[in-house]
């Protein structure tokens, strides 16, 4: 960088030649990225210069009701369009009228005049908060083209400082957690481009997401045309160095300047409307480019270009922020001269978990550190690398046969990969692909069903592990209660070490197998016999030791003790109102029968408060730390139930279940060699009554060990804080395990990368994770290839039975939930914290699941009629809307 200024005679004015990318808070996220762009290799930039944030922080200054129609701003209702629209216009209109100063009007002037004060220009907006590797605020803020004159520079710099306050950029900013007050504007004047053709260069395919496909849109004249939807483009798709794909559009219309400033439409002559803009050799070409730009910024870009006489012009690079991140590779064997690089493709952990939101670090790493395989961190979920079991055909078999039964997407997604040339994967020497299945922690070892027999498991087992997990979680707690410091993590680790121990007890995992093969074994073999679907649901109705149905059961018994005390249902309403409520436990007891409330929700608590929605994340607040939570759960069961609902709704479902089983028997012993069907069946029904609930009880363990870790964490990081390393505890949810051992042993943090990565998760939430990405970051996700479907219907997975129709309440957050009898429960994902949820429902619908998922068993334990893996239920369903749930044939019709 040069040390002297574009223009001597005024600070606020910079060159491009002069601006690095880390100066983007001096010239803004489009300044900085032109600046860096004008120095690489190869790569030509229009002329230019910035006028800096620090001209526009003047400007503002000269406009004092800027600062009270900023805080009028920011306590305006987001969700109140009409008032964010006319604050916005006040405070734009306060900024154009304050006018430009003398001297910084005469150093924009002089630097008109240094690039040529008779040609044109585009003034571009360039803030702050803009082109960041999170948030692209593309098209948010105003830049204008073929600006002539220095009068018109300045006029046009003054409209780029107020269309920060544009209401389309405020309501982004808010939706990205971004305070107005934190923005400033800087604006980048360049010579104008008058282009034969522009358009748009994606380095990444936008809509897969596949790292090594990159699309050019194109078209005639200028850009802008494109941008604006005046005109469809020319599409062309590349894959290394080759033109794989292209649509040529009809362009009947073209933005072209005028020579005395500004632009018009104009029509195409009719024999060049159908003229590709662009020749292949020329998107080739153009592609090259951007893998240069793409290497220099370090991550896929949308880059804007335009194409003279004498070649390409780049006038903007920004990141692409809609790409989910991809797993960073793992170190291993380097392919032999001239094969390409092996490929990777990896399962979602979160779609089997029914956790799909991202996970901070500290999350995320616990989860690692506590897997039973290896797990890849990318955009704040975890996958496991499947490729070692797709490469033989064996272990591929049956890896296809487990995910197929968990999620039919996620079974079509990987098989969609492996249709691909690309992916024709390496067989391992050894001819087996090692334990590398896609299981987490709480599900079974991939592997099919073994036919035709079933594991066989003695009942009494249950209560032996049971009573295993329950002494090594005395031992645990026991043992971290006098830990701190280095001693934790040292302590820690041989934990860890016996939580996989536990997991991966071997007489666990058959206990677990037995009910889901005698699950499978009745579903195929009554559905063949008897033309039944789905029937072991009605049979494993109101199964016995399912620790998630019971935590449901028993919000029912609180809801009993509360109901007959009006002052305290009063009181709860008030807390259910107050974000704060979480005191609320010791304002009960001055009530009259608030004594007995305390003590039923904190027995409850004594049992299930180490339980929360996202539990597989420790960094998520757990009911006993809020149990504030509950109280709308336990409003909603005050409202909609009587006392005893919980005996009575357990005994009806195991009466049920057991009608169902003699009705089956019977049809069955009438069958030929019906004796030996039904003997048979009776076996599975036994082992499945027997086995069901246990399914529940590891993850229950899971999230047990969890809660004593978390605590024993939380009190590390107090002490840290105390000792001034870290500002506040939470900051250590930023940090992965590791790293926050080695704050611990070296008594210093690093502030920035707390900061970085706070940043960084906010992004990550926005962001949807696919069932299964790809090594070039390809997201698959999956179809149902069903013609069973009628048209308009919503297709999803069975995984409950019965037919149900009711009015839908799509709820995203637990604490928003306010039901009323015979309404159905939309949503994204159901992990067991939901389930107190699933008694006051009358239908479950949600994008992901699977069959043997927690809200999937415990829908079928309640009786809900239940369809899951409804791609964008959350978005196709209204709340409010009448919808019917088919849980016997797996889809959703909307009804009005």
């Amino acid at each position: 960088m040069r040390d002297t200024r574009f223009d001597e005679g005024c600070e606020t004015v910079l060159g491009l030649g002069e601006v690095g990318e880390d100066q983007a808070g001096l010239v803004g996220g489009k300044g900085a990225h032109l600046g860096a762009l004008s120095r690489v290799d190869g790569v030509r930039v229009p002329d230019g210069f910035c006028v800096t944030t620090d001209a526009f922080r003047r400007v503002v200054e000269r406009a004092p009701e800027v600062d009270a129609l900023l805080d009028r701003l920011a306590g305006a209702d987001p969700d109140d369009r009409q008032a964010v629209r006319a604050l916005s216009a006040e405070v734009r209109r306060a900024v154009e009228e304050a006018g430009i100063p003398d001297d910084l009007a005469a150093g924009i002037t002089r630097a008109v005049a240094r690039l040529g004060e008779g040609d044109a220009y585009a003034v571009r907006s360039s803030a702050t908060a803009e082109d960041l590797p999170t948030a692209s605020f593309a098209g948010q803020q105003d830049t204008y083209l073929n600006v002539v004159g220095p009068a018109a520079v300045l006029r046009h710099v003054s409209r780029c400082w107020a269309s920060l306050f544009t209401e389309r950029a405020v309501i982004y900013r808010r939706r990205n957690g971004i305070d107005d007050r934190t923005v400033r504007m800087a604006v980048v004047v360049q010579r104008m481009v008058l282009p034969d053709a522009s358009g748009v260069l994606f380095t990444a395919d936008p809509v897969t997401g596949h790292r090594r496909t990159a699309t050019v849109d194109a078209g005639f004249g200028l850009g802008e045309a494109l941008v604006s939807g005046l005109v469809n483009p020319d599409v062309f798709t590349v894959r290394d160095d080759a033109v794989v794909g292209r649509t040529i559009a009809v362009k009947e219309r073209a933005l072209h300047a005028l020579p005395g400033g500004g632009t018009r439409e104009v029509t195409v002559e009719p024999r060049q409307q159908e003229r590709p803009a662009l020749t292949d050799a020329q998107v080739v070409e153009l592609v090259r480019l951007g893998r240069r730009i793409e290497a220099h910024f370090g991550c896929p870009q949308d880059i804007e270009w335009c194409l003279t006489d004498d070649g390409f012009r780049i006038v903007q690079s920004r990141p692409i922020t809609t790409l989910f991140p991809v797993p960073d590779p793992v170190p291993g064997p380097v392919p032999e001269a001239g094969e390409g690089p092996i490929p990777s493709v990896y399962v979602s952990v979160g779609h089997q978990q029914m956790m799909t939101d991202a996970m901070k670090p500290l999350g995320w790493s616990m989860w690692q550190r506590t897997a039973m395989v290896p797990m890849h961190e990318a955009g704040g979920r975890l996958f496991v690398d499947v490729s070692p079991r797709l490469a033989s055909p064996a272990s591929r078999a049956a890896l296809l046969d487990v995910v197929g039964k968990g999620d039919p997407l996620v079974r079509d997604a990987l098989e969609t990969v492996l249709e691909r040339d690309e992916f024709e994967l390496p067989v391992p020497d050894t001819g087996d692909a090692g334990d590398a299945g896609h299981a987490g922690p709480a599900g079974p070892p991939a592997g099919g069903t073994p036919e035709p027999s079933v594991t066989e498991a003695d009942p009494a087992i249950v209560a032996e592990l049971v009573e295993r997990s329950e002494t090594s979680l005395a031992a645990l707690e026991r043992g971290i209660r006098t830990k701190s410091g280095p001693k934790l993590f040292d302590f820690l680790a041989e934990a860890f070490e016996e939580h996989k121990r536990v997991l991966g007890d071997p007489l666990s995992i058959r206990a677990i197998m037995a009910g889901m093969e005698a699950t499978w074994w009745l579903n195929e073999r009554l559905g063949e016999w008897l033309g039944e679907k789905n029937a072991a649901d009605a049979l494993t109705l109101s199964a016995p030791g399912n620790i998630t149905s019971e935590m449901g059961l028993d919000l029912l018994d609180v809801a009993d003790a509360i109901r007959p005390h009006p002052e305290v249902v009063a009181f709860l309403t008030d807390v259910q109102d107050d974000a704060h409520g979480d005191g609320f436990l010791d304002g009960l007891v001055k009530l009259p029968g608030g004594s007995a409330a305390r003590e039923a929700i904190e027995t409850y608590l004594r049992r299930y408060g180490m339980r929360c929605v996202a539990e597989i994340d420790i960094t998520r607040p757990r009911w006993s730390e809020r149990p504030a939570t509950l109280v709308p759960l336990i409003l909603d069961n005050v409202r909609n139930f009587g006392p005893g609902a919980a005996e009575r709704r357990f005994e009806q479902g195991r009466l049920r279940a057991l009608r169902t089983e003699q009705d089956v028997l019977t049809r069955l012993r009438a069958l030929p060699d019906g004796e030996r069907r039904a003997d048979a069946t009776k076996r599975m029904i036994d082992q499945v009554r027997a086995f069901a609930g246990y399914r529940e009880y590891p993850k229950y363990g899971i999230v047990c060990r969890y809660f004593l870790y978390k605590q024993a964490l939380l009190e590390e990081a107090g002490r840290l804080v105390r000792d001034g390393v870290l500002d506040e505890r939470e900051d250590v949810f930023h940090l992965t395990f590791q790293e926050f051992e080695d704050v611990v042993r070296s008594r210093r943090a690093d502030p920035r990368l707390i900061a970085r990565r706070k940043e960084a998760f906010r992004s990550y939430e926005a962001l949807t994770p696919p069932r299964v990405l790809t090594s070039d970051g390809e997201a698959v996700n999956g179809a149902y290839r069903r013609d069973d479907v009628p048209v308009g219907a919503l297709a999803g997975l069975a995984v409950s039975t019965g037919s149900v129709e009711g009015r839908a309440r799509v709820i995203l957050d637990l604490a928003d939930a306010e039901l009323e009898e015979g309404d159905i429960l939309v949503t994204r994902f159901t992990d067991p914290s939901w389930s107190p949820l699933f008694l006051g429902v009358a239908g479950l619908v949600t994008e992901v699941g699977g069959l043997m998922t927690h809200g999937a068993v415990i829908a079928r334990e309640y009786g809900l009629p239940a369809v899951v893996g409804v791609d964008q239920a959350t978005r196709l369903i209204r709340d409010g809307q009448r919808i019917r749930v088919h849980g016997t044939d797996g889809y959703v019709e909307i009804l009005d």
